[in-house]
């Protein structure tokens, strides 16, 4: 009977409120230019992936010079760090989850579209770190999602099939990715949904399906 044995999750508005964030400092960057985005543009386009592939698509729809480029993500991120060292706190709903699935022996990996220090510092200040197994950043793959490549290497890490692993998303990149990956799903519609009843409750209506399924 396959089990699940692993937990791998997206970070902003999974673990991390901090979709809004991502938002405020990219526009932050883009307002010095004239060049901020909606929150309708950011909600249906911009979502979920890397804010160099944001630049891009700006400089394709609307004639963002290229050459600023490297200018606005540096920007961006240092924006996005003041806003994490000043909100960025640990969520007791979010340490109950991941402490508890630690102790049951569950791997655990956080795979997100933003870069490594980013990552590393959310999940530091969330006091997450300590019961990850890995994490994997737009760093660490050449195609971010919504392509497959991060949730298939961390669980080539852990080396698991994807009916051995659950991931937790929230946007439609990261669902596409997950689905790709062939791996089990939970999507969450913001934090508050990432819990241990709604990942354990997940996680047995799989193991009741592979257990009608042999039987």
């Amino acid at each position: 009977m396959v089990a699940i044995k692993a937990v791998l999750f997206d970070m902003d508005g999974v673990l991390v409120e901090a979709k809004e964030w991502h938002y405020e400092a990219l526009n932050r960057a883009l307002d010095l230019f004239g060049m901020a985005i909606s929150r309708y543009d950011h909600e249906t386009t911009f979502d979920g992936i890397p804010t160099s592939r944001k630049l891009e698509i700006l400089s394709i729809e609307r004639g963002l010079p290229r050459e600023l480029h490297g200018f606005l993500n540096e920007m961006k991120q240092r924006y996005t760090t003041e806003m994490v060292h000043t909100l960025c706190k640990p969520r007791f709903a979010q340490e109950r989850a991941l402490s508890t699935l630690k102790a049951m022996g569950y791997r655990m990996s956080v795979c997100s579209n933003s870069i490594r220090s980013t990552v590393q510092l959310m999940m530091d200040k969330a006091n997450l770190s300590q019961y990850l197994d890995l994490m994997v950043s737009n760093e660490d793959v050449s195609r971010p999602k919504p392509d497959p490549e991060m949730y298939c290497k961390a669980m080539a890490h852990f080396g698991l099939s994807p009916d051995e692993c659950l991931v937790v998303e929230d946007n439609e990149n990261g669902i596409k990715a997950a689905k790709a990956s062939g791996a089990h799903l939970l999507v969450v519609q913001d934090v508050s949904q990432t819990s241990i009843d709604n990942i354990l409750g997940r996680i047995r209506e799989i193991d009741a399906f592979y257990n009608r399924s042999a039987a």
